[in-house]
């Protein structure tokens, strides 16, 4: 033994790391025919831990791809010594890359937690998605257990939200009940990363959880809760999903005001239609969420959502009256164009005070255009001859597409 080791010292100096591989394999394997492992724990062994795994690192770190996949078979047969290694070589942002998505290979093989919350931050901080992958690979890998040793990091205050964040990544199953002890904790990124993993699984024994949400000090907790029943659509009936959802159209949180814009298009309910049609026409909404409710009617599918829009576009109101025009006229359906072909017209023959405004104009001739419905042929012909050169390019562009169907 005492050659080999002197052959693999002269193997690594000669950066021969094809060689440094095989002298490593002839351990490795002897040490197993003999029924002894090698671990630093293990004080009679020919060769220390550390000499073996100062080689492997070696070959990790300069060796070429092939060199560096045949010693990642080494390394689990190495034991747990060499986890900690591995994951400084991981968590080194100035690591070569190669290397650290080796690192991540090899420790897809140990279902310590250690391992697993390092492959966690990997996914959630690196923006390498080669990284990434590998990453989400491992933990798949190393499934069952890997909840089991996160759930219990979830009884330390310290390493709970970490924990949360990792069992959040895996979407599994076997998640929700762990899931379901923090979710009304004190730290209110654990409740908010909680409740996003369980809204993942459309679950109705989940819905009370997110309906408490619903009321949550936090915004950002407000928020996944808003999200989470916005994906429980079939149980709408069950749990009068609309009613707990409208109120949050009010909230003094931005982006919970939009989610629940969104959640509640999904529903394809004439009372979540409603409600988003009352908040349209407020006198307080913010344009933004205006834009935000009209792209939402526009995609809700529901049959009184032109009606709506419609009866919307009547408002005086340029910036709404403008987003209008401009999503009626993506209309898929044959049915939904030639309604919307028709709610334009009318419009533009209402003589609204809005209707004499160029940048309304335009935007009906763009829409008229995209809709392609030859009953608009006349009031593009009229807007072909408008003093706007921008109306007149617009609106004869529209009369070609039309003449193109």
């Amino acid at each position: 033994m005492h050659e080999t080791l002197k052959s693999l010292h002269t193997a690594a100096k000669q950066a021969n790391w094809s060689l440094v591989n095989r002298y490593l394999q002839r351990i490795v394997s002897s040490d197993k025919g003999s029924n002894r492992q090698t671990n630093k724990d293990n004080l009679g062994y020919e060769f220390k831990f550390e000499q073996i795994l100062d080689f492997a690192l070696q070959v990790l770190h300069f060796g070429d791809f092939q060199e560096r996949w045949e010693v990642a078979k080494i390394f689990p047969r190495m034991g747990d010594g060499v986890v900690v290694s591995l994951i400084n070589i991981l968590e080194d942002e100035e690591e070569n890359l190669e290397s650290r998505w080796f690192a991540i290979r090899i420790l897809g093989k140990f279902d310590q937690p250690a391992v697993i919350i390092s492959l966690a931050k990997v996914l959630r901080n690196t923006e390498e998605e080669d990284l990434c992958a590998i990453a989400a690979t491992a933990l798949a890998n190393i499934g069952i257990s890997a909840i089991k040793a996160l759930s219990e990091l979830l009884q330390d205050e310290k390493s709970r939200l970490l924990a949360v964040q990792s069992l959040a990544i895996i979407r599994r199953v076997e998640i929700i009940e762990p899931l379901k002890t923090v979710v009304t904790d004190v730290n209110p990124e654990v409740r908010a990363t909680t409740l996003e993993a369980l809204g993942s699984f459309h679950n109705p024994e989940l819905i009370p959880l997110f309906i408490a949400g619903l009321k949550d000090v936090s915004a950002s907790v407000r928020k996944e809760a808003v999200v989470a029943l916005g994906m429980c659509g079939q149980f709408k009936a069950d749990f009068d999903i609309v009613g707990y959802l409208q109120p949050l159209l009010h909230d003094l949180d931005s982006q919970v005001c939009q989610q629940a814009v969104l959640a509640l298009g999904r529903m394809e309910d004439e009372r979540a239609t409603e409600a988003l049609f009352l908040v349209l026409m407020s006198a307080v909404t913010p344009n933004w969420l205006q834009g935000e409710i009209v792209r939402v009617l526009n995609w809700g599918n529901q049959p009184q959502s032109l009606a709506y829009l419609k009866k919307a576009l009547y408002s005086s109101q340029p910036n709404l009256c403008k987003e209008i025009i401009t999503v009626l006229g993506r209309q898929d359906s044959l049915e939904n164009r030639s309604q919307a072909t028709q709610i334009l017209i009318d419009f533009f023959n209402s003589k609204q005070d809005l209707v004499s405004q160029s940048p309304i104009k335009q935007a009906i001739a763009v829409s008229l255009g995209d809709l392609g419905n030859p009953n608009a042929t006349s009031i593009l012909q009229t807007l072909a001859s408008d003093k706007n050169s921008r109306v007149k390019l617009h609106a004869i562009a529209a009369l070609r597409k039309i003449s193109q169907n």
